[in-house]
C-alpha cells in the first residue's frame, strides 16, 4: 500500500500479509485480467497512469528525460551533508538519491545488487515511485515492492522526503533511500534517516542563503568604488542600488536587470557578448530601446554557482531623453517588495517551460494580469470558469500547441474538472496557465487537479503583505492624464492612510479607488486624505472584524460622511439610537 504518513504499528502485519495479493494483483493487471478485491485504489491508479504514459513494465534503461542541470544550488548545498551520511547506508544494502524539482537525478550514492542508475524519476518515465509521490504530496512518501510498476523494482522498498526552500517553502527536490523489501512496514526502517538528511540539507540551504547575501554585498561594494559609479546588484530577491544608478534605473531597465539576474542563476543570462570576447565573465544586458544607458553585467558566484549579477550602468553620450512620454510598467509587474519580486521571479522562471503553471492567491491580487504578462502577446486562448464551468465550449476546439489561460478554476463544475484532469493525463506538458482563488473546500476531483499542479504553483502575496508597493502601484494604476493636465499625485497624509488600510480586495480594490478619484475629483493638486473613501480615510478597525461587522462599519462611515459628521442625523438616517451608534463606534476602536 502506498503511504504518505506513518501508520499505527498494528498496520504493519496487515500490510505484510497483503503483499502476496498485491503482487498477484499486479500480474493480473499486466495480463489484462480482473483484479482481486482489496487492492488499494491509489496503487491501481498509479499502475494505470504508467500504462497511459506508455511506460513498459520490463523497462531496463529509462530514457534520460529532461537534461540534468550543469549547476545546481541544491546539489552544492546538499553534497557536504550527503557525503557525511553515505557511510551509514551500509555496503550493498541501500541507495541514496537526490533529485531536483523536476525529478532529475542530481546525485546518487550507495549500491544495491541489480539496481542500476536511473537518470529521472518522473512518473511519465518510470511509473509509480516514492520520489514522485513525495513531490506531489509535499510529505514523506513510501512505495514498496509490487506497488512499483517496473519489474526491476519489485524487490525494492523506498522512502522519499521533499526538500523545501527555507525562504518560501517551495519544493526544491526530493531525497530518497531505497533498500531491499521491508519485513515490517510502514514506516520504512530508514525513514528517520531520510527525514534527518532532508532537514540537514534545508539547514545548509538556510545558512548558504545568508552567505549569498554577504557575497552579493561584497561584490557590490567592490564594483561601486566611490559614489559616482552607477552600480546595481541583484539576485532576484535582493536589490542594491548606488545613488548614481537611481536616475538611470527606469522601471523598464530595472525589470530587464531583474530578468538577467534570475536568468543568470539558471545559466540563461540574456546578455549580448562583445565581438572580441574580451569579457569572459559577463556581457551587456539586453535593455529596452528607451533605456538611456548600457548595462555591463558580471555574474556573482558562490561555491561555483551563480547567485546573482552586478550591473555597471553607463549613460549614453547623447542628451538624456525625456521620460515624460514613457509608459508605466505593466500593473502585473509593478512592485519592488521582496514578496512580490520573489513571486514574479518564480512565475517567470516556471513560465519558461511549456508546462502547466498554477497561480494562486486571494481575489484581486493580480493573478490574471500576471498570467497575461507571462503568456505574452501571442495567440492565447482564454476561458473563464465563471462563464464556462464545464469547459464545454473551449476544450473541444483547443489546440495543444496554443497556450490556454483558465481563470477562476475554483468555479469549475465537476465535468469541467474531470475534463481538465483527463487533459493533463494525456498532455502532462500542456501549455496551460491556471488561476485559482482559495476559499471553499475543494472537492476530490478539484483537489486532484490542484495536487497535479502543486509542484509548479506560485502563490501571490496579498497587498497587505507588500505595503511598500502601494506607491509604485498608484503610479501604474492611475490613468494617463489628458494633454496639459498634471498626473495624479498624493499628499503624505493620504499615502499613509492608503498604506494603513488592509485592502481586502487587494490590487483590484486599490485600482477602483484610484480610477474613481481620477475620474470624479474636482479639486486640483495632490489628493488629500479627506478625499479618500471613508473606510480608507478612517483607517482599519482596532480589532479584526467579521464580514458582517465590516459591512456595518462601512455603512456607518458612509452615513457619517453624508451628514457631515453629525451623529444625531446619522443615527436617525440609519434607524438606530444615538447611544447605539456611539456604542458601535467605540466597539470598532476597542
Amino acid at each position: 500500500m502506498t503511504t504518505t504518513e506513518p501508520s499505527a504499528p498494528a498496520a504493519s502485519a496487515a500490510a505484510a500479509a497483503a503483499r502476496p495479493s498485491l503482487r498477484l494483483a499486479r500480474e493480473r493487471f499486466l495480463a489484462g485480467d480482473q483484479l482481486p478485491g482489496g487492492v488499494p485504489e491509489e496503487v491501481v491508479a498509479a499502475w494505470r497512469r504508467a500504462r497511459f504514459f506508455g511506460v513498459p513494465h520490463d523497462l531496463e534503461e529509462p530514457a534520460g528525460g529532461p537534461g540534468r542541470p550543469e549547476e545546481s544550488a541544491l546539489l552544492v548545498a546538499a553534497r557536504p551533508v550527503l557525503d557525511r551520511i553515505v557511510p551509514a547506508l551500509g555496503a550493498g544494502r541501500s541507495l541514496l538519491v537526490l533529485t531536483d524539482e523536476r525529478l532529475r537525478v542530481l546525485w546518487t550514492a550507495g549500491s544495491m545488487p541489480g539496481l542500476g542508475p536511473c537518470p529521472v524519476l518522473a512518473e511519465q518515465a518510470v511509473g509509480n515511485n516514492s520520489a514522485a509521490l513525495a513531490l506531489r504530496t509535499r510529505r514523506r512518501a513510501e512505495v514498496h515492492g509490487p506497488e512499483h510498476f517496473l519489474d526491476r523494482w519489485q524487490d525494492v522498498s523506498a522512502v522519499s522526503v521533499p526538500v523545501l526552500a527555507p525562504e518560501n517553502g517551495q519544493v526544491l527536490g526530493t531525497l530518497t533511500v531505497a533498500s531491499r523489501p521491508c519485513t515490517a512496514r510502514p514506516p520504512h526502517p530508514q525513514a528517520a534517516l531520510a527525514e534527518a538528511a532532508a532537514a540537514a540539507v534545508e539547514t545548509e540551504l538556510r545558512a548558504r542563503a545568508g552567505r549569498a547575501e554577504r557575497v552579493l554585498l561584497d561584490a557590490y561594494l567592490r564594483a561601486v568604488r566611490g559614489r559616482d559609479r552607477a552600480v546595481a546588484a541583484l539576485d532576484g530577491r535582493n536589490r542594491l542600488i548606488s545613488d548614481a544608478a537611481q536616475g538611470l534605473l527606469t522601471p523598464e531597465v530595472l525589470g530587464a536587470l531583474e530578468r538577467a539576474a534570475v536568468g543568470a542563476r539558471h545559466a540563461e543570462v540574456p546578455v549580448r557578448m562583445e565581438a572580441d570576447e574580451t569579457v569572459p565573465s559577463g556581457g551587456f544586458a539586453e535593455l529596452p530601446d528607451s533605456a538611456g544607458c548600457t548595462a555591463r553585467i558580471t555574474p556573482v558566484r558562490l561555491d561555483g554557482s551563480v547567485i546573482g549579477v552586478v550591473a555597471v550602468l553607463e549613460p549614453f553620450d547623447d542628451p538624456e531623453p525625456s521620460t515624460s512620454g514613457s509608459s508605466s510598467p505593466p500593473v502585473a509587474l509593478a512592485g519592488s517588495s521582496v514578496p512580490w519580486r520573489h513571486a514574479v521571479g518564480r512565475a517567470v522562471e516556471l513560465a519558461r517551460s511549456r508546462e502547466p503553471l498554477l497561480l494562486t492567491g486571494e481575489r484581486g491580487t493580480g493573478k490574471s494580469a500576471l498570467a497575461r504578462e507571462l503568456l505574452g502577446p501571442g495567440d492565447v486562448q482564454v476561458v473563464d470558469a465563471a462563464q464556462d464551468a464545464g469547459l464545454d465550449r473551449v476544450l473541444p476546439a483547443w489546440r495543444a500547441d496554443r497556450p490556454l489561460l483558465l481563470r477562476h478554476a475554483e468555479r469549475l463544475a465537476q465535468p469541467g474538472v474531470a475534463a481538465l484532469n483527463s487533459l493533463l493525463d494525456t498532455h502532462p506538458d500542456a501549455p496551460l496557465l491556471v488561476t485559482y482563488t482559495p476559499g471553499a473546500p475543494a472537492g476530490p476531483c478539484l483537489q486532484r487537479l490542484l495536487d497535479k499542479l502543486s509542484a509548479r504553483s506560485v502563490p501571490l502575496p496579498p497587498l497587505r503583505e507588500r505595503v511598500e508597493d502601494i506607491r509604485e502601484l498608484l503610479s501604474a494604476l492611475a490613468p494617463r492624464p489628458a494633454p496639459g493636465q498634471p498626473p495624479l499625485t498624493w499628499t503624505l497624509d493620504a499615502l499613509r492612510a492608503l498604506e494603513r488600510y488592509p485592502w481586502p480586495g487587494n490590487v483590484t480594490e486599490l485600482a477602483h479607488v484610484v480610477r474613481a478619484l481620477a475620474e470624479h475629483r474636482r479639486a486640483s493638486g495632490p489628493v488629500r486624505r479627506a478625499e479618500l473613501p471613508d473606510p480608507v480615510r478612517d483607517g482599519p478597525a482596532a480589532r479584526p472584524l467579521s464580514p458582517m461587522e465590516h459591512a456595518e462599519r462601512a455603512a456607518i462611515l458612509e452615513a457619517l460622511r453624508r451628514h457631515g459628521g453629525n451623529k444625531a442625523r446619522t443615527a436617525a438616517a440609519l434607524g438606530i439610537g444615538r447611544a447605539t451608534l456611539y456604542r458601535k463606534l467605540r466597539g470598532y476602536r476597542s
